[in-house]
């Protein structure tokens, strides 16, 4: 009887553990997965955790996923990129610069790069060069809302216009993502600092859709009502079917 036991214990451990190996194997498809994966087991699971905790948790949570990450599997360089994200968020600005030259030398992913140099930039007080990998981060669809609401007051906010008017800059020079610009925009950006740019960019000369920008600013108006009201203003010559 004993032995009975013993033998269907160690087949229902069996079959835990496949069941969670096979997890970790659809985690990179499917990123909800991965914190149904035991820590001991992930593999491929490791990397949504450490997207995820980018994105949202303390910088010592992340930078210790990020490590465990790397550790496990050292060689892909986007690991070693996500690490550097998690580097620069704790204040690691040397290692994170060490690690993101190592991975250069082994090819990257851009998103990564992007909010590794992003991080990078900010510490290094250089706005214009932020704005741009903010740019770029925002531009990629797959993005989460949730990393660009964390990134864009340090990038946007604040009495410098620099950043503002590097973004000013991308958003004259491609008509193409003027949609893209006013709808995201109006929900990840900073609301004042949106409010700015799409004012900046009407004086510049972007020449925006007024039904876009009536849904951007119905979107606006539910997370600051002066910042809407002051674009609302701004736009009532371009627009004057949008109202007050």
């Amino acid at each position: 009887m004993i032995a009975r036991l013993l033998w269907l214990a160690a087949l229902a451990a069996i079959a835990a553990v496949t069941v969670s190996l096979q997890l970790d194997s659809h985690a990179r498809r499917v990123p909800a997965l991965a914190s149904a994966v035991p820590a001991v087991l992930r593999n491929e699971a490791q990397t949504p955790i450490v997207r995820q905790a980018l994105a949202g948790a303390t910088p010592e949570q992340a930078l210790a996923e990020a490590q465990t990450l790397v550790a496990r599997r050292p060689l892909p360089a986007e690991n070693l990129l996500l690490l550097a994200a998690a580097q620069a968020k704790s204040g690691q600005e040397e290692a994170a610069l060490r690690t993101i030259q190592i991975a250069g030398r082994r090819g990257w992913r851009e998103p990564a790069a992007q909010e590794a140099m992003l991080r990078l930039a900010l510490a290094n007080q250089d706005r214009p060069e932020a704005a741009r990998r903010y740019a770029a981060l925002f531009l990629r669809q797959a993005t989460p809302d949730a990393l660009l609401l964390e990134l864009g007051p340090a990038v946007l906010d604040g009495p410098d216009p620099a950043a503002r008017n590097t973004i000013v800059a991308v958003v004259v020079g491609g008509e193409r993502w003027h949609a893209a610009f006013l709808r995201r925009g109006a929900r990840v950006m900073p609301p004042a600092a949106f409010a700015a740019i799409a004012e900046g960019s009407m004086a510049r000369g972007a020449r925006f859709d007024c039904g876009v920008l009536k849904v951007s600013l119905d979107s606006l108006v539910q997370r600051d009502a002066g910042a809407a009201a002051t674009l609302r203003a701004a736009a009532a010559k371009r627009c004057p079917g949008l109202g007050s």
